[in-house]
């Protein structure tokens, strides 16, 4: 599995020959947007910043849209999607966390969350994190105090921090790396990832730079 960082909270996750594509940015978005084709587009929240899937589809294909809570099974994929809040953009609105199994690996994407307190069949859904995608950036989403303690709770074995700086208040990535006592990680240009790798790993905390 290889992991890269498009910005905000877009995300290009490939295994194989399938890709899928989380919190996509619009064309209608401030931020900059990057084409690629994904098999599966995942959209927390109906906001320009993360559901440009038109940006997704290629030689008349189109990916397999999810963009709210249910379950879902593809391509070897099985996705839950669970409903939470975010106040994102100035006003409250839904926000689905996804639960993604594949290539026996467990993804949590927690999108534009803002508040911490996530719903009891959420708690209940979710066994062992492989890889936590976490919001860190405040300013309608969770701050780095929230969003450590939250993933203190999860116990992910790698968290990949999202929507901070750029996006968030300034100092945003500084202020959650000293929270999370991991000060010294630096930036790769992506995670390449198999099951084996995560042996031992305990709150690992990896920062992927921005590829476009």
């Amino acid at each position: 599995m290889i992991i890269t960082y498009q910005g905000v909270e877009f995300f290009k996750v490939q295994f194989g020959d399938t890709i899928l594509a989380f919190n996509p940015i619009s064309k209608e978005s401030k931020f900059k947007n990057t084409r690629f084709f994904a098999d599966v587009a995942l959209v927390s929240a109906n906001h320009v910043d993360f559901n440009g899937v038109e940006n997704l589809s290629y030689n008349g294909n189109d990916p397999l849209v999810i963009s709210g809570p249910g379950e879902y099974e593809t391509k070897g994929v099985f996705i839950k999607g669970f409903q939470s809040k975010t106040n994102y953009g100035g006003k409250e609105r839904i926000n689905t966390v996804y639960i993604v199994v594949l290539e026996g690996m467990t993804l949590c994407f927690l999108g534009a969350l803002s508040d911490e307190k996530l719903s009891p069949e959420f708690m209940e859904a979710i066994e062992d994190v492989d890889i936590l995608f976490l919001p860190i950036g405040d300013d309608g989403v969770l701050d780095a105090n929230k969003a450590n303690k939250l993933a203190v709770t999860l116990e992910p074995k790698i968290i990949i921090p999202m929507h901070f700086d750029d996006v968030g208040v300034a100092g945003a990535l500084k202020k959650f790396l000293k929270e999370a006592g991991e000060e010294g990680v630096k930036p790769v240009d992506k995670l390449t990832l198999k099951k084996k790798d995560l042996e031992g790993k305990e709150g690992e905390v990896v920062i992927l730079s921005q590829s476009n």
